[in-house]
């Protein structure tokens, strides 16, 4: 059997402690240098130790002042294919009802006409020239931002709709699309992981090394044809995606 790293034994032994209670939400863990002393390893080691519980979503860093207890935060799980099921959209619910019951405030933001990513306008199927209709929003979660996104939808399509006002409406923006004739039929979600650029870091309050999970979900019509392309960032401590489907 192989011996894990010790850095992972250190880390194990300090979620240990924080699930028993003798480290509470808002407490600093021990520093590098007593931890490296008290396992006899180098304060990189520890250091790494630390970090992992970071990324796990347990602790915090603060500038200066080491690693603090977070405060238990359930994770938010995504149903990846029943919020996008019809009936939650088509009955003017928001497919963000399928996630979770707690408190959601959202941060929307008309970007109007935008020429959009290279890769994105392909999707679309975008002619020179012609830009796309851009809006973004900002999820908070009991206090705690969870989840940035931008959509684009073709500005030929949309322009002077509800689609393009900050309120879209009983089921947002696929409701919207459904009464121009542009029902979604068909999702595909890509999904890839990476850590954050400098602005998500500032929107998410992320530390540079923690990951985020990407999403990019494209809805087509019945004839295949792409009307929304929504670029989402995720903060990967906050959600499990869940994909529920048959055989």
């Amino acid at each position: 059997m192989t011996e894990q790293p010790k850095y992972r034994e250190i880390a194990d032994a300090l979620r240990e402690a924080i699930r028993e209670g003798e480290y509470g939400p808002g407490d600093r863990l021990p520093g590098e240098n007593p931890l490296a002393a008290q396992y006899g390893v180098a304060v990189m080691t520890a250091r790494q130790a630390l970090r992992a519980l970071k990324a796990e979503g347990l602790v915090e860093s603060r500038k200066g002042a080491g690693f603090f207890v977070l405060s238990g935060f359930k994770p938010i799980r995504r149903r990846s294919v029943a919020r996008l099921a019809r009936q939650h959209w088509g009955e003017g619910k928001s497919i963000f009802a399928a996630d979770d019951s707690r408190t959601l405030t959202t941060d929307s933001h008309v970007l109007g006409s935008v020429t959009p990513p290279e890769a994105i306008a392909g999707v679309l199927q975008l002619g020179d020239g012609e830009s796309a209709f851009a809006r973004s929003r900002r999820h908070v979660v009991d206090g705690r931002p969870v989840l940035l996104s931008t959509s684009y939808l073709p500005d030929a399509l949309v322009a002077g709709t509800a689609i393009t006002e900050t309120d879209t409406g009983p089921g947002g923006i696929y409701a919207r699309l459904t009464d121009l004739g542009a029902q979604p039929a068909h999702f595909r979600e890509e999904v890839l992981v990476r850590l954050p650029s400098a602005d998500e870091r500032a929107s998410l309050n992320l530390g540079a090394d923690t990951p985020v999970i990407k999403v990019c979900r494209t809805a087509f019509t019945e004839d295949g044809r792409a009307v929304e392309v929504n670029d989402m960032t995720l903060d990967s401590r906050a959600y499990v995606l869940e994909y529920d489907f048959d055989s």
